[in-house]
């Protein structure tokens, strides 16, 4: 329990470092952008802003996911963390949509940049980010993930603008400026889809991924007293707490302590995958199961 508080405080810390770290560059980089009239630093500048936006409903979400079950939400806060990501990820993906039209319009009238400006933003970008990104490192949560796979593409697009600049202070192309902006963005692009991707399967109720179905049977099999289950349903609150319910089917003659074991054992076989929340229905053999429309129960 006091390993869970640690790491929980640990969470809140390292989000709220990166926050701090991610909104004071975005100002700067704001300013940066229109001084130096790079499309790629405003570009960035842009997907920073919903990094803020992001990492700001992470901090918040994270401490309000720690608050227990009530009548409201019965299996806690944690998924209000997933929901954040999930409106995270859409402003992003609308907000790159449209710097990737901006920028095509500038591949076709280029513009001049000031390409020591630039190099100078990288450096700080680097800097920014990356401190921001490692107080974030091994994060457990979806929401840290998404957070921390963010910030990681913001140091590597920085890295691409200051190969740009650099390029630019030596051979007069400002067309490099918008291809830039139009890498990173389908870059960004991408990589948010996937995210939004995994978020959407927590929201849908998917399946654990890491939950091997068929696998889990063939261990119930093992478990004396038991003959059989049916009516498993899986599905994961944030991408790292698991729920289940099932239907046991025990032999008929099982006494109560074989029955208990039997739960217990089953118990012990999901801990180990992230399973917290695990309701079992008991039935003995040759009894109908209320859920069959056929049953007569």
């Amino acid at each position: 329990m006091s390993h869970s508080h640690h790491h929980h405080k640990d969470s809140i810390s390292g989000l709220k470092i990166a926050f701090f770290l991610n909104a004071g560059f975005t100002t700067l980089e704001i300013f940066g952008g229109l001084w130096t009239n790079s499309i790629a630093i405003i570009t960035d500048a842009l997907h920073d802003s919903g990094d803020c936006l992001a990492l700001g409903l992470a901090w918040y979400l994270q401490r309000l996911s720690a608050k227990g079950p009530d009548f409201k939400y019965t299996y806690g806060y944690g998924r209000f963390s997933t929901l954040g990501a999930l409106v995270t990820g859409l402003i992003l993906v609308v907000g790159l949509s449209f710097i990737c039209w901006t920028a095509i319009e500038r591949l076709r009238a280029p513009q001049e940049v000031k390409a020591f400006g630039m190099l100078g933003l990288a450096v700080l970008g680097i800097l920014f980010n990356g401190t921001a990104a490692w107080n974030l490192r091994g994060g457990h949560s979806l929401n840290e993930k998404v957070a921390s796979w963010h910030l990681i593409e913001d140091t590597l697009g920085w890295g691409a603008v200051l190969i740009g600049s650099a390029a630019m202070m030596i051979w007069n192309v400002p067309i490099i400026d918008p291809l830039l902006s139009l890498l990173i963005s389908v870059f960004i692009l991408w990589n948010v889809i996937g995210n939004l991707r995994k978020v959407l399967s927590v929201l849908l109720q998917h399946a654990p991924a890491s939950f091997d179905q068929t696998a889990f049977e063939t261990s119930l099999s093992n478990v004396p007293g038991v003959v059989d289950s049916h009516h498993t349903h899986t599905w994961t609150l944030d991408g790292e707490t698991h729920v289940l319910s099932m239907h046991l089917i025990m032999a008929r003659d099982s006494r109560r302590d074989e029955i208990v074991a039997a739960k217990k054992r089953v118990h012990d076989l999901l801990r180990k995958q992230d399973f917290e929340h695990v309701s079992i229905e008991v039935e003995l053999e040759g009894e109908s199961c209320y859920l069959d429309p056929k049953s007569t129960a």
